[in-house]
């Protein structure tokens, strides 16, 4: 069972009281950030966690904590490599807009005249689909549409596939009308980038922004470091324990989430961003409006009226989530995930800071704590003991996912006992989705398995649940995705077709098994 730490909660309550000032060029107190973070570590069971402070264009803290790997525990530090994921999404947008600097491109360009392949499910969206609406996510599309097509690695999508299978996606709104997150539109994006600059998404991005900017050990994908002696290993919560996994990312979705770096290299970046986007050497790599076009509004966010830094608009721009805090200073950040890994950039321009966080554990709570931790300290927020709340916070939703898994395999429990569930010859067979494949159930030695043909870490067993459901438990624990399948049936009681939805909240949404519609072959 996952358990916070209370002798880490009574130290947060002193770390905090002397940790915050109301003074926002005041540095950080060394030895109370070093007491939070070990406190962040054991709070929320993460192994290794980098932190890195920009303040007034120097280097103020970086650090690693704990360990890069369970299995080998060498120690984290600030330059352990991290895949950061979805804050590689400020690259290919700022990637675009130097094409559109060099006249090759513009935010409003429709994506037909660079992909005339490209299609979407409505005619008329596709038409007028253009290369903003690409990285701002107002699609239409549901949370995570499609990412089944790069996620988990292991599958055969090729970008090509995501280009043809989009169609497929059925929206879940208006096209333009609300922001629902999306990473095959970043992948297409990355895609238009190759074909009219001619290098690569991945040979732009490290030879076109990162070597300029000073970033000499980040590599756009995984499968680009050569060195890995100093690279975190991914780990989990896996049936109540935090263990370590293999790293997982596909190149297809280099664009949306591939890079790699740590806190060094990405203090650079945020240096570099908050001097108008001018190198160490004085190059400029974007003009003047083109950068402020980056942080511009572009898809807005509802604020909570009672949020905690008195925020009055969010939203996201090109590549950036923007939102103000205290006294109306625009805060401009992204947050990625992996499965195994979490991270968080962050910069407040106006008062020269950045803040980088790097984790090798799937908890959001632990980066969430420490940067509030050190905004509130340059900010003037005093006492609000960040460490606490999100570590209650953690307990109950772990607690609360926890319970619906348990009432759900009690229930298969139970239904094995009786004759109340589906029938070999009702469900076995092949069912195809439009854009994800087959997806074969079998019935072998005296079990019923289900294994997604193109993506073959996706293999597991069907379980009794009901007359008409039964629960598919993947073989790879670690992706805490378990699902319902609810089949429908024709007259003579055979299934015809497939829903899956999931069991429990804390399913990552990019498996999106939900947006698969299976029918089966005759």
């Amino acid at each position: 069972m996952f358990k916070l730490n209370v002798a880490a909660y009574s130290l947060s309550i002193c770390i905090l009281a002397c940790f915050s000032t109301a003074n926002s060029s005041a540095q950080i107190e060394e030895k109370k950030l070093d007491n939070l973070i070990e406190a962040t570590l054991k709070t929320f069971d993460v192994p290794g966690i980098s932190v890195g402070i920009l303040k007034d264009g120097k280097v103020v803290y970086a650090k690693g904590y704990g360990v890069r790997s369970l299995l080998n525990k060498k120690d984290m530090n600030a330059n352990t490599l991290v895949g950061v994921a979805s804050n590689s999404k400020g690259f290919t947008c700022f990637a675009l807009a130097m094409l559109i600097d060099e006249g090759k491109l513009n935010w409003n360009d429709k994506v037909r005249t660079h992909i005339p392949e490209f299609q979407l499910y409505d005619s008329w969206v596709t038409a007028q689909f253009t290369i903003r609406d690409l990285v701002t996510h107002r699609s239409g599309m549901s949370l995570g549409a499609g990412d089944l097509m790069f996620f988990p690695e292991g599958n055969d999508f090729k970008v090509a596939d995501v280009i043809q299978n989009v169609k497929y996606l059925k929206p879940k709104s208006s096209f333009r009308s609300e922001f629902t997150y999306n990473n095959n539109m970043f992948i297409i994006a990355g895609e238009v980038l190759k074909r009219v600059s001619g290098l690569s998404w991945e040979e732009f991005v490290e030879t076109k922004i990162m070597r300029p900017v000073g970033m000499t050990v980040s590599k756009a994908s995984y499968n680009r470091v050569t060195n890995k002696t100093n690279i975190i290993a991914a780990h989990t919560r896996t049936e109540g324990k935090v263990v370590q996994i293999p790293h997982d990312w596909s190149p297809t979705a280099n664009a949306a989430g591939g890079i790699v770096s740590n806190v060094k290299d990405m203090l650079i970046w945020a240096k570099f961003l908050m001097n108008d986007a001018i190198t160490s050497k004085g190059e400029r790599l974007l003009s003047k409006r083109q950068f402020q076009e980056l942080w511009q509004l572009q898809t807005p966010l509802k604020v909570d009226v009672n949020n905690a830094y008195s925020s009055n608009f969010k939203g996201y721009g090109l590549g950036w989530f923007l939102t103000d805090v205290k006294g109306g200073y625009k805060q401009v950040y992204h947050t990625g995930g992996l499965l195994g890994t979490v991270t968080q950039f962050t910069m407040i321009p106006e008062l020269a800071l950045g803040i980088v966080v790097l984790t090798n554990q799937m908890n959001g709570n632990a980066f969430n704590t420490i940067t509030n931790s050190i905004k509130d300290a340059y900010l003037g927020y005093t006492n609000r003991n960040w460490l606490k709340k999100y570590g209650d916070k953690n307990r109950r939703y772990l607690q609360f996912n926890d319970s619906i898994k348990a009432a759900v395999f009690g229930q298969v429990a139970d239904v094995k006992k009786t004759k109340n569930s589906l029938k070999p010859s009702q469900i076995v067979g092949t069912y195809t989705d439009r854009w994800f494949g087959d997806v074969v159930i079998s019935f072998e030695g005296n079990k019923y398995m289900i294994k997604c043909m193109r993506s073959v870490d996706l293999i597991g067993e069907l379980l009794p649940y009901s007359a008409t459901t039964a629960v598919v438990k993947w073989e790879n624990r670690s992706f805490d995705a378990d699902v319902f399948i609810n089949f429908t049936f024709d007259e003579k009681g055979s299934a015809s077709s497939a829903k899956m939805k999931y069991i429990a909240p804390i399913t990552d949404f990019s498996f999106d098994f939900h947006d698969l519609a299976l029918k089966k072959r005759e």
